[in-house]
């Protein structure tokens, strides 16, 4: 087993990618004759006094890992309490997660909490610090250490929650082949992995190792068709005995719903209602006059999910004190999310209600005049009086939008570790880069071809049309939509060294320093960018996408230094002081981009400098053996994104269904959309300089928590923490925009839409420093063990309480967000905990039982105008909307596993998952997440009763 010395593991930890953990329990065992003592690294997850550092720090060994039952990286930190916010493979159903997986500690958010790889830095999926947790393979991972308190100190920009820290396997020599088969009782989602690994060498006897390791895996789809408490957007419930149904169903429909406005009226009609009596279209059904589509019941509840990767190290002992090291992981993950037809609202002519010109679109006219003018008499409207005729589409017949996101990873590092002058030194090089593609697999069209296809008459979007997938089948896009890159390169050395004595021991110091160029590159693809004068290129436009993006080339070079004393103040009482400093350089933007109004922004320096210099103090002290207290300050910071500085103006999708913002007498009122509809969404960054320039997120956290060991059977520890944050980079949620007139004067505007060929109310966001948040709660940790007559048991018992969760916006107020829908559809749980029963009854059987809880929380709130939520009439119609303000219940599930090892090398791990086969908790959501619908994707598993098996062989 290898040693080292206290001090170089110390600064190693501190500066090569530990938490610091052991930093702190390594100088409490050094003793007053040994200047150098020495520590055995054993990475145990067994909390002792003499193991437990000034901060708090989680740790999941490979035991644990196995436990938890979890297929990938994203499922094992799903599980752990103190996660709450981040992004799950289920928001890529059209929930903005674009195929990524995240971590986020205690809710503050996914770009808060940093994700190291053996202690170093990844390749972020944007240009923050945020990592895409499916780029690890989770056979690889030894162990995880999950630091709850801020470390900015340490790590620089974007700690201010916490940090994550996978540790990979090292000195492993055997052959070793796993595989895992997790099969739901219902339908779909079945899932299966395989990895294999073999290690050669043992560095301490022969002086090198190599590990090489590959793995596969990959989770089948699950539909909404699959469950039936998700399997349509009508969805029937009683509260205070009275019944209701949700209603997230949309205008846009097959065949088409055709909107005519006159002077005087406004009527929405459709053909097959008006010719045949009734919605004759799979997922349709009518509804004042209208065909309504059934989104819902059309998209996946989980997306299907591909793994690939492969990690080798080598590490190679030059001489007694100068080891070398390298270490390679690629990967290959494809996230395949399928969610509803494209749902396009589209422009027959429309008139100009200053100038008075109609604008005919020439391509739908002739449809327009043949199934549509013929029925106008029959609704006593006159033709000739119509001003404006739109139409609400969906795609039906080309399928469900289908995307395949890609992400390639590639993550290299070469360091080396020494000894020189009584220093232990260290240094290395880190090269880690992405690739995500995103590529339409089906429902996607070119706007040219579809319109050709009306245009000549070959399809009607106004009526029935048998066999229309095929006449439609020439317009469907199968085609890169996007194309980001992310690189970056860290040179980073450390060195370290004992500086003075005191009556505790000797003090330490440890300095170090790291230098980053961060490049990004968003490239869509000519048929996404739609037409401007950035975009010389664009020919043509995506019907069900995201036609009117822009590119973006970019990079930016920051430094940082730091240095960190721990001092041994007494036998029991240490003290750590941290200070680091950091420089973000402005953003070198190399292309043009243009704004609403055709205004170029041009290329060069955007944004400011950013430096920012933080501290902490962490304090341990230990009255007794059994007795550890530890308390924790500091500052933090979060310097702004490439995207957030230098984003150009892109299409950012549909926002929710809202009443029209904006009211007459307001121009811009002429192009409200009736009832409660849905309206386009732009996002851009913010390359303000001077005054109005974007300036660092700045944070100040404490901890002070306690652990107590009174015997060897149990083990208590409580920590409460508490992280505040000031000029807090946000846009301004949909609901504070769409509701508050004053942002809604402020940010709603008049876009020509490129698809549409008409101008639309559209919402603009570009981030600001707008908030201040407060985040406080408690993270506690027991464990019990004793022996019995049937053999050892043990309890675990983890979980975080929360205190507060809450942000101030000026001009909109103070937000809470615990046990309650906020404005931007998040929900911070109020207690999320989770007990492990374990019984080791002899060396080759183990049995867990495993209980999660979630608690309940307040369900999003919808009035009566959201037309969200509807009545259900004594004979079991859907009536009129209501107001709705409901509770959804807290989620419990329970999970066994059972774990043996009978045949020499072999061991087999059984378990069921979710064994009472407990649904997710009903929800009326309609937003947030995805498209999934009956309850949040984000916080509950639709898998139901799962069983699984996992074979592992040693050779």
């Amino acid at each position: 087993m290898m040693v080292e010395t206290v001090l170089s593991r110390s600064v190693r930890l501190l500066c090569a990618g530990g938490l610091a953990l052991g930093m702190h329990a390594a100088f409490a065992q050094t003793s007053d004759s040994d200047n150098v003592a020495r520590v055995e690294i054993t990475g145990s997850s067994i909390k002792r006094i003499a193991k437990e550092g000034s901060l708090p720090v989680q740790t999941l060994t490979r035991a644990d890992i196995e436990q938890s039952g979890a297929n990938n990286v994203a499922d094992l930190v799903a599980q752990l309490p103190s996660m709450q916010g981040f992004i799950t493979s289920s928001t890529s159903v059209n929930g903005g997660g674009g195929g990524v997986q995240t971590a986020s500690i205690h809710a503050i958010g996914t770009q808060y909490t940093l994700v190291l790889l053996n202690g170093r830095r990844m390749a972020p999926y944007g240009t923050g610090s945020a990592v895409n947790l499916a780029s690890i393979p989770l056979s690889a991972v030894e162990r995880v250490e999950i630091l709850t308190d801020g470390a900015s100190t340490l790590y620089g920009s974007d700690a201010i929650a916490g940090v994550v820290n996978f540790i990979l396997k090292k000195n492993q020599r055997d052959l070793t082949i796993e595989g895992t088969v997790n099969a739901p009782q219902k339908s779909g989602g079945k899932s299966t992995n395989i990895s294999i690994s073999k290690g050669f060498g043992d560095l301490e006897a022969d002086g090198y190792n190599v590990l090489l390791a590959y793995s596969h895996d990959e989770q089948k789809e699950l539909n909404a068709s699959q469950r039936d408490f998700a399997n349509s957007g009508v969805h029937k419930f009683t509260k205070d005995g009275k019944q209701y149904a949700t209603w997230q169903t949309s205008i846009n429909s097959t065949p088409a719903n055709v909107e005519v406005v006159t002077a005087n009226d406004d009527v929405v009609l459709n053909t097959d209602l008006l010719n045949k009596g009734s919605c004759t279209q799979p997922h349709t059904f009518s509804r004042s006059g209208a065909c309504r589509f059934d989104y819902a019941s059309t998209v996946q509840l989980l997306p299907e999910l591909k793994r690939d990767s492969i990690f080798a190290s080598a590490t190679k002992r030059l001489g007694q004190d100068t080891t070398v090291f390298t270490e390679v992981v690629l990967s290959k993950f494809t996230n395949t999310a399928r969610y509803a037809p494209a749902a396009q609202p589209l422009t027959v002519f429309s008139t100009d209600p200053v100038s008075g010109v109609k604008t005919i679109n020439n391509s739908y006219i002739g449809a327009y005049n043949k199934s549509v003018v013929p029925l106008l008499p029959g609704q006593k409207i006159n033709p000739n009086d119509v001003t404006d005729a739109l139409w609400y589409y969906r795609g039906a017949d080309a399928g469900g939008r289908t995307d395949e996101y890609r992400t390639d990873a590639a993550h290299f590092v070469l360091g080396i570790d020494s000894s020189y002058a009584g220093w232990d030194v260290g240094g290395a090089f880190t090269h880690s880069q992405n690739k995500q593609t995103d590529r339409a697999l089906a429902g996607y069209m070119s706007g040219d071809k579809f319109e050709e296809l009306v245009r000549t008459g070959a399809y009607n979007p106004f009526e029935s049309t048998t066999g229309a997938a095929a006449l439609l089948a020439p317009a469907v896009l199968r085609q890169e939509l996007d194309v980001t890159k992310s690189k970056i390169d860290v040179v980073s050395a450390h060195a370290s060294r004992e500086v003075f004595n005191l009556p505790g021991g000797a003090a330490a110091l440890g300095i170090g320093a790291d230098f980053t160029k961060q490049t990004y590159q968003d490239t869509p693809s000519k048929i996404a960018m739609g037409p401007g004068p950035g975009n010389p290129g664009w020919t043509d436009v995506e019907i069900g996408g995201g036609t009117g993006s822009q590119a973006l080339d970019a990079s930016r070079n920051n430094w940082g230094s730091f240095a960190e004393l721990l001092m041994p103040i007494a036998k029991n009482l240490e003290a750590t002081t941290a200070v680091r400093y950091d420089s973000y350089a402005a953003v070198d933007k190399k292309n043009v981009s243009y704004d609403t109004t055709g205004k170029a922004s041009p290329s060069g320096k955007v944004g400011e400098d950013v430096a920012k210099a933080t501290y902490k103090l962490a304090v341990r002290y230990t009255p007794t053996q059994a007795l550890l207290l530890r308390g924790s300050y500091g500052t933090g910071f979060k310097a702004p994104t490439m995207n957030n500085i230098a984003d150009p103006l892109k299409n950012a999708g549909s926002s929710n269904n809202f009443p029209c913002p904006v009211k007459s007498p307001d121009p811009r009122a002429v192009y409200c959309r009736p009832g409660a509809s849905e309206y386009g969404l732009l996002d851009s960054g913010n390359p303000a300089s001077g005054a109005g320039a974007l300036k660092a997120e700045e944070s100040k956290q404490a901890t002070l928590g306690f652990r107590l060991e009174p015997s060897t059977m149990i083990s208590f520890g409580l920590d409460m923490w508490d992280v505040k944050l000031k000029n807090q980079i946000r846009t301004f949620s949909q609901d504070q925009l769409f509701t508050n007139p004053v942002l809604a004067n402020q940010w709603i505007t008049v876009y020509a839409d490129p698809i549409q060929k008409s101008n639309v109310l559209v919402a603009v966001r570009a981030p600001m420093n707008l908030a201040s948040s407060h985040f406080r709660g408690l993270d506690w940790d027991t464990t019990f063990r004793s022996a019995t007559p049937i053999g050892k048991a043990s309890v675990n018992w983890t979980g975080t309480y929360m205190l507060k969760a809450e942000q101030d916006v000026p001009g909109v107020g103070t937000e809470k967000s615990i046990g309650r829908f906020d404005s931007y559809d998040d929900v911070v749980f109020r207690v999320i905990s989770k007990v492990v029963f374990a019984l080791k009854t002899s060396d080759k059987m183990t049995n867990s039982l495993t209980l999660n809880y979630r608690s309940g929380y307040h369900d999003k709130i919808f009035t009566a105008a959201d037309a969200a939520v509807r009545v259900v009439n004594a004979d079991g119609s859907i009536g009129g909307t209501a107001a709705m303000e409901r509770d959804v219940k807290s989620y419990t599930t329970l999970d066994y596993q059972i774990k043996a090892n009978y045949i020499k090398n072999l061991t087999l791990t059984a378990g069921i998952k979710n064994l009472l086969d407990q649904d997710p908790p009903f929800s009326v959501r309609n937003s947030g997440g995805g498209n999934q619908v009956g309850y949040d994707g984000r916080y509950a598993d639709p898998l139901g009763r799962t069983f699984y098996l996992t074979a592992a062989y040693k050779f």
